[in-house]
């Protein structure tokens, strides 16, 4: 795709072969000129043995000086222009893999878009790494068979043509004997398709246990599941090995059989018309051009068994891409921004009837739940990232338009970018809320230190997605966005599974003292947050078993104690370790950290008397 090119165009999603083809057809003059500099090149490979066979027959044998030195001229005239074409030829077809993989990284891309929220509830995260990854990769080079591919199919033809004007016994065994070879691979071929598309799926699975290992690490060791799940990838792991295995094998014999029998024919074909030249039928030059013909002939053959090859790994990529592709927005979710109703025009009850959860106006309602995904999942319904019946008021919250939704409630979660720029557009977003409202969603959110350990402050650079910050320096800068955002219904998944037990409680002080007054949802099993909850909802196999506060459900209700006990357990060692450590060691639970600047100041700077606009200005 060219580096105007905005629009990739329709893809063909009809099939994998129908999308290789749309991505052939996209780029018709490139995949001709490639073709054609593929083809001028392998046919000239041909000349050498030809020029060679005339320079002994006429120059060498019968001593013809002239002869000799015009025939070596043009052997190195043939070479000089191959190697033009070689280069040409090459820099072709690395354009045309370079627009099959942009364009098909566009086309993806756009469409992860239009699918927006529910893009993470219907491909699974490894999925998504797995085609951005490797299949995008491996769809560009198939269409390496476009270029030397037919100008393999096109020398062979050539080769048998000079052989016919050799001798027609040596023109039919080579007719007959690269189409049973190509044959002979091809039962390879199937089953490397097979294995590769195993592979495959087994490895966008383990991509996915893997990012749920790493996103729920902490209540996964709360739980003291840790150890299950750690033996659950490995055995992942082993299994995805087992398959590369079967990948590599298959791949093993095409390679040994795509170099291993056409030199096998190569040395019946010499040895046959060695035969025939001491029998006299062909001459001495003629036997050298047809060692040539057939040793330039390995390399077409070569190019068809690796065509083949690259052709049964794209159809297997195609098809994965096709079917990302072929997923539907969900109109529940998505919708139209401005189709809909009004909503409530006063703060009113949100209501999840599947769970049974109720979020009362203006209170900060905490949900709890051994699997976390059963209050992830709550949040979603009630913030219209999922499928639901939730009811907003008296209205379903899908019959609501899309952007009243959006700009009302806010579902603050740990993955949500950081986008590369300032740490104060990382905060503030589209708007310019001031330096003041700035400073006092940081100072809510426990994020006065990161900005005061850099030297440029509010005005410090951001990489994408905050790769320069530690993870608990992340959460706390998404906390402060979603803060300073000031919905009217803010949802936050886990606000503090990245810091230390320290800052989680002032960061739980502080998030109440904010969202005073407003509806605020938090899903936590930390004591911590709980106690500052004006109320608790415990969920147990994704339904509301109890509702109360904190301190009540300890009392009265075993499984929320014992669930909470375990995490108060952990936030007591956390809390011991941090004595014990720099402050800038203090990321909870061994999450990676990034060495502060010297003068970087000690949690315990949050409670300077300074004023907050003041330190972040």
């Amino acid at each position: 795709m060219s580096a105007s090119s905005t629009d990739p165009g329709a893809p063909d999603r009809r099939g994998p072969a129908r999308y290789l083809w749309w991505v052939i057809a996209a780029q018709p003059g490139r995949i001709a000129t490639g073709a054609l500099f593929g083809t001028v090149w392998m046919v000239c490979l041909t000349l050498p043995p030809y020029v060679l066979s005339r320079a002994i027959d006429d120059g060498l044998r019968p001593g013809d000086r002239g002869a000799l030195v015009g025939w070596s001229v043009a052997l190195l005239g043939i070479g000089v222009l191959n190697a033009w074409l070689a280069i040409m030829r090459h820099r072709t077809m690395t354009r045309v893999r370079l627009d099959a993989y942009f364009r098909t990284v566009r086309v993806v891309v756009d469409h992860a878009t239009r699918l927006g929220a529910g893009l993470s509830r219907r491909v699974s995260t490894g999925e998504v790494v797995t085609i951005g990854h490797s299949d995008v990769g491996v769809i560009s080079q198939t269409l390496t068979a476009t270029g030397p591919g037919v100008g393999a199919v096109i020398a062979y033809i050539v080769v048998a043509a000079l052989l016919l004007s050799v001798s027609t016994l040596l023109a039919v065994v080579v007719l007959v004997g690269v189409p049973l070879i190509v044959a002979l691979i091809g039962p390879l071929l199937g089953r490397l398709q097979g294995a590769e598309a195993a592979y495959r799926e087994r490895q966008g699975a383990l991509a996915a246990d893997l990012a749920d290992l790493a996103g729920g690490l902490r209540i996964l060791n709360g739980l003291g599941g840790k150890g299950v799940f750690a033996a659950r990838y490995r055995e992942g792991s082993r299994k995805l090995r087992d398959e590369g295995y079967r990948v590599g094998s298959a791949m093993s014999w095409i390679q040994a059989f795509g170099l291993g029998l056409p030199t096998l024919f190569l040395a019946a074909v010499t040895w046959l018309a060695a035969r025939m030249a001491a029998q006299g039928s062909i001459t001495v030059g003629e036997l050298v051009a047809v060692y040539g013909y057939v040793a330039v002939l390995v390399l077409p053959v070569s190019f068809l068994i690796e065509a083949g090859y690259d052709i049964s790994r794209g159809l297997v990529s195609a098809r994965r891409v096709v079917g990302f592709l072929n997923l539907e927005p969900d109109p529940r979710v998505q919708g139209s921004a401005a189709d809909g109703v009004d909503g409530p025009e006063a703060p009113s009850v949100l209501r999840d009837p599947q769970s049974g959860v109720e979020i009362t106006p203006g209170l900060l309602t905490a949900l709890v739940s051994a699997r976390p995904t059963d209050c992830t999942d709550v949040v979603d319904r009630l913030g219209r990232f999922a499928p639901s019946q939730a009811t907003w008021g008296t209205t379903r919250l899908d019959a609501i338009a899309l952007d009243q939704v959006r700009a009302r409630i806010l579902v603050a979660d740990n993955e949500a970018d950081l986008f590369a720029g300032t740490l104060r557009s990382a905060v503030s977003g589209r708007r310019d809320p001031g330096d003041g409202a700035v400073a006092d969603a940081i100072d809510a959110a426990m994020a006065r230190d990161i900005v005061l350990g850099l030297p440029e402050g509010l005005d410090a650079p951001l990489d994408a997605n905050g790769r320069n910050l530690s993870g608990g320096q992340r959460q706390r800068l998404r906390l402060a966005r979603a803060l300073l955002a000031g919905p009217e219904v803010l949802m936050a998944i886990d606000p503090t599974s990245a810091v230390d037990a320290h800052t989680e409680a002032k960061m739980a002080a502080r998030l109440r003292t904010a969202r005073a007054g407003r509806t605020t949802v938090i899903t936590s099993t930390s004591p911590l947050l709980l106690d500052q909850a004006d109320v608790v909802q415990y969920l147990v196999d994704g339904r509301v078993a109890a509702v109360g506060r904190h301190a009540d459900m300890l009392a009265d209700h075993p499984g929320y104690r014992q669930l909470v006990s375990r995490e108060a357990k952990d936030e007591d060692e956390d809390a011991d370790r941090a004595e014990a450590e720099p402050p800038d060691s203090a990321e909870k639970h061994g999450r990676p950290s990034l060495p502060a600047g010297p003068d970087l100041p000690s949690p315990s700077s949050h409670d300077s008397s300074d004023s907050p606009h003041e330190a972040l200005r």
